[in-house]
This record gives C-alpha cells, structure tokens and sequence, in this order.
C-alpha cells in the first residue's frame, strides 16, 4: 500500500490525490481589476504556460481616437499548470485566487482554450459579451473557430456566435458568416 504512512499514533492512509494533482490541466485566476498584462509578465518569468486572450478598443480621448489592446475576459488570465504548482500563480501579485467551486479549482477544458487561440491568431473580431445562457445554440462548422458551440446573435446587421465559458462565467461576440454555422439543440451540445 503506497498510502500507507505511520506516525506516533500508529499507521494511516492518506486520501488518494485526483490526476489534476499531478497532470497539468487548463484554469482560469482571476486578478485584480486592470492587472491581467502584468499578471502575464510574471507568469512568463516564472515559466507558467499562460494564454492572454486580448483584443483592440478604440477609446476616444479629448483631442483623439487611442486603439488600446486589452483583455477579452476582464480580470481572468488561464494558465496551464499541475494543481500542485498553483502557489506559482498564487503567489504573483495581482492574482487573488484560481476560479472554481468550494475552493477546488474548475478545469478549462483544452479545447476550448485551443479554439480561442486558434480563432483569435487567424484575425477573428471578438470583444467581451454578456454572460448568456439561452438564445439560438449553434455549432460552428467552418473557419479557425469550427466544432465550438455557442449562442447565435444579430447585431448591426453583423452575423455573431456568442461563446461562453461557464468556468468563469464570461462569453466572447465573434463575427461568423452564416454560411459557417449550423443550428443545434440543446440536447445535442457536446458535455461541458
């Protein structure tokens, strides 16, 4: 028995520890309020694999138009780390916790991950977009963005799939040609 440990008490077996524990798996910290691109630097110098998902604003300021590059998820940052490696992240400035529920963090799954990164290095327009959780549910079924699920939108008489990650309860607005989209019902979306 592996688990099998003795102290002045006697022997005892520690609980078995979940594989998240020692695999690394995808997750999202939260940061504090505008800290998300430092948050980034310090994940860099520690060598944490992290993903940034950003895209540009234009602000209007007194005198001109300013195009800022800012974060997708507002105060999220995800990170591709073992669970028991989390002080690395914990214990950057910045982060205040990993999301999740009764203090176990929530695992992002890959894909999806995958499929923002792929998306956004092939130019898609995104920018932030309330949290939604019923609507019109499609599947993507052509371009960077294919197999993703999501909640179609018509907005300025632009076609957009609403995509959301329920981990940290934040969606995405992508523009997507109807030619790329097919209707789902709910019953047929993927497990999340």
């Amino acid at each position: 028995m592996e688990n099998l440990y003795v102290d002045e008490s006697g022997p005892f077996e520690l609980p078995a520890l979940p594989a998240n524990y020692w695999h690394p798996n995808w997750y999202a910290a939260y940061t504090s309020s505008n800290h998300e691109k430092r948050v980034a630097e310090h994940l860099g110098a520690r060598a944490v694999e992290y993903f940034l998902p950003l895209y540009d604003s234009v602000r209007r300021w007194k005198d001109r138009r300013v195009t800022l590059q800012v974060s997708l998820f507002p105060n999220y940052i995800f990170v591709n780390i073992a669970l028991r490696d989390r002080l690395r992240v914990l214990q950057i400035p910045g982060v205040i916790n990993l999301v999740g529920v009764n203090g176990c963090p929530s695992v992002i799954r890959a894909e999806e991950i995958r499929a923002l990164r792929k998306g956004l290095a092939f130019g898609i327009r995104a920018e932030p977009y309330p949290y939604l959780t019923a609507g019109r549910h499609v599947r993507v079924v052509g371009g960077p963005l294919a197999g993703v699920e999501g909640v179609l939108l018509e907005r300025k008489n632009r076609t957009r799939v609403v995509i959301s990650l329920g981990t940290i309860r934040r969606s995405v607005a992508v523009e997507i040609g109807l030619k790329d989209i097919q209707p789902i019902h709910v019953s047929e979306s993927s497990p999340r």
